[in-house]
């Protein structure tokens, strides 16, 4: 690169999922040249959700590369479902993070695959979901020049990796001692924990979501998550990830039997807890499988120096006893001055649909507070 000139890049549309599964070890250097990437956007997460979930002729994926190929910035992108033109990011509902590859090392990057969307979105919208604060995507955001909208999506819990001593500090004393005798009891019952091996992971995944299915049953399981094709997606996606240290499997052992499982998928900032299973057989003997697989996480987590461990999208309150930090993931939508009329309708549309949401929420808020206070009239207590 001649001195005081940017660096020369070329941009190119990936449309074919056999071409996509070749660029693995160039997806791979760029992926760990992005110190925002969660592990959503590795490669093995994201053509493994292709092969598994795609729709021929939707692919578009986005690359930006110098003149000796090396990848400097990639958005994994596919036409929508339905008559409106509107690109959304791989990974699907099943996916608690999108985002775009960014080179820290290129500082041309974000501006050259700004470029490069507005060029394959023509008349579309891009929309992308579920984006992290900090994410790559907030940069190409930024130096957007056609329209653009920032919108809330969902909410996700944090918490610092440290040790299971520092989390227990963060919640009330009380509530602190009764977690250390939930923790006594777990090594009282002689549970073992076992880190699975790459050889192991099928396996192991197998058993994992069978318990998953039965930890859940007759109460209401995610249906996807007893799919073939979410189980076949896990098994491709998994063992490779595994293998260079971006996820782990881990099997917990109650008298040689496994009695619970646990996926929890890695980048080197951040690890969060994707699925688990328990063997009811653990409720009925009052363990609580939560703090268990929380301590296992903090260790290894802390341990392996990541900053952040993530509860993942979703508020349930067992995450909220551990007082975690809230962080809201954004949804960015972007589009060239011919979809315009298109962006302000998508995002008017997501508003309302938010926004009935939330008033659901609030009546049923509402509703089960009207239930109690009717029975403490009716001296029910409580």
């Amino acid at each position: 690169m001649t001195a005081g000139r940017p660096e020369a890049l070329r941009t190119e549309i990936c449309r074919d999922g056999a071409e996509f599964g070749r660029l693995g070890a160039r997806w791979a250097s760029l992926y760990k040249r992005c110190s925002t990437a969660t592990p959503f956007q590795s490669h093995s997460w994201l053509h493994s959700w292709w092969v598994s979930y795609g729709r021929p002729g939707a692919l578009r994926v986005v690359l930006v590369r110098r003149d000796d190929g090396e990848l400097v910035a990639a958005a994994p992108l596919m036409r929508a479902r339905g008559p409106l033109p509107v690109l959304t990011p791989l990974g699907g509902a099943i996916t608690d993070f999108t985002d775009v590859l960014l080179d820290d090392t290129c500082p041309q990057a974000a501006p050259a695959l700004a470029r490069a969307l507005t060029r394959v979105a023509r008349g579309a919208v891009v929309d992308l979901r579920e984006v992290r604060p900090g994410a790559a995507a907030e940069r190409v955001h930024a130096c957007w020049r056609g329209p653009r909208r920032r919108l809330a999506d969902s909410l996700c819990l944090e918490l610092p990796a440290v040790p299971m001593d520092a989390l227990l500090e963060r919640i009330p004393s009380g509530k602190a001692q009764r977690v250390r005798a939930k923790l006594r009891k777990l090594d009282a019952l002689g549970i073992d924990e076992h880190v699975v091996s790459g050889e192991e992971v099928p396996a192991a995944l197998d058993r994992l979501l069978k318990l998953h299915q039965l930890q859940w049953q007759g109460r209401g399981v995610t249906v996807e998550h007893t799919s073939a094709r979410f189980a076949q997606h896990l098994a491709r996606a998994v063992r490779p990830m595994v293998e260079c240290g971006d996820a782990r499997v881990t099997e917990f052992r109650l008298g040689g039997d496994v009695v619970a499982a646990d996926l929890t998928l890695m980048s080197p900032r951040l690890a969060g807890g994707y699925l688990y299973g328990a063997d009811p057989v653990l409720r009925a003997r009052k363990v609580d499988v939560a703090t268990m697989l929380l301590r296992h996480g903090a260790r290894e987590t802390s341990a392996s120096g990541r900053v952040t461990l993530s509860m993942l999208r979703g508020t349930e309150p067992y995450k909220q006893h551990w007082r975690p930090e809230t962080v809201p993931n954004q949804r960015l939508m972007l589009a060239g001055p011919a979809a315009a009329p298109l962006l302000w309708l998508r995002a008017g549309a997501a508003d309302g649909r938010r926004w009935a949401a939330r008033q659901a929420r609030e009546r049923a808020w509402a509703g089960r507070l009207l239930e109690r206070l009717r029975g403490r009239a009716n001296g029910g207590g409580g």
